[in-house]
């Protein structure tokens, strides 16, 4: 076992500012994880040289991989911080942060694309009102079972930040925004506003800029089938371009 834990994290002191690395060293416990670390930055910002610095800026909420704002670049992968375990991880113990957003400070960024994204798909099932309406359609049990992986999603933005087709030439929204449109596309009562959430991701540059990489399947921590959402929403898509060409 080591007794420190050597980290490479890489900083920001705001978003109009250069990038540069700190190395920090700290005492090895067992079942450290990164977070874990970082609060020990946090306690104790002094680097590996013995200067004092001012503290890591990071996001983290539930420490149990659900919320997704822990999420950053860890060793070169992106991922969650709360599931990091130093044990697991190669030392240095290199922490950056994600990549495809606008950084705000150190290891903090501004993820609002998402949320945006999602808004402009209209991922949400509309109500009309809040009375009791009771009891909804019967959904059948095999599409819960693919409603239920889909609703897994906690917008950690992992797939789009290690997707090549997120970038800045591009304007694919990503596959959980995608995905988050199948799901809700499924729904009985979502089901109503099936085009226009198509009509949104059939825009120039969006669903169509989609590379099949499939790298956003390998980095989902919660193993969605998001490319086999891409697959379908571009199904659905075509059967509504059809539509539309035929005035139906």
């Amino acid at each position: 076992m080591p007794n420190t834990v050597l980290l490479k994290i890489k900083r920001r002191d705001q978003s109009d500012a250069e990038s540069y690395w700190q190395e920090f060293e700290l005492p090895y416990r067992p079942a450290m994880n990164v977070i874990i670390c970082l609060m020990e930055i946090q306690k104790r910002p002094i680097n590996a040289r013995g200067k004092s610095v001012a503290p890591v800026v990071w996001e983290s909420s539930c420490l149990e991989e659900v919320c997704g704002s822990c999420t950053m670049v860890i060793n070169g992968k992106v991922r969650q911080a709360c599931s990091a375990l130093v044990d697991h991880l190669t030392q240095p113990i290199t922490i950056e942060p994600m990549r495809k957003f606008p950084v705000i400070r150190d290891l903090r960024v501004d993820r609002s694309a998402i949320f945006e994204n999602l808004k402009r798909v209209k991922a949400w099932v509309p109500i009309d009102g809040t009375h009791a309406l009771g009891p909804g359609p019967r959904v059948n049990p095999a599409d819960q079972a693919v409603a239920y992986e889909l609703s897994r999603c906690m917008a950690c933005g992992c797939c789009i930040d290690a997707c090549p087709q997120v970038n800045e030439k591009s304007d694919f929204v990503g596959a959980a925004i995608i995905s988050q449109v199948r799901m809700f596309n499924m729904h009985p009562t979502g089901a109503m506003n099936a085009d226009e959430r198509l009509d949104a991701l059939m825009g120039k540059g969006v669903l169509s800029d989609s590379g099949n990489a499939q790298v956003c399947v390998e980095v989902c921590p919660k193993d969605i089938p998001l490319t086999m959402s891409i697959a379908e929403v571009e199904r659905q898509a075509t059967v509504r371009m059809f539509k539309k060409l035929l005035g139906s």
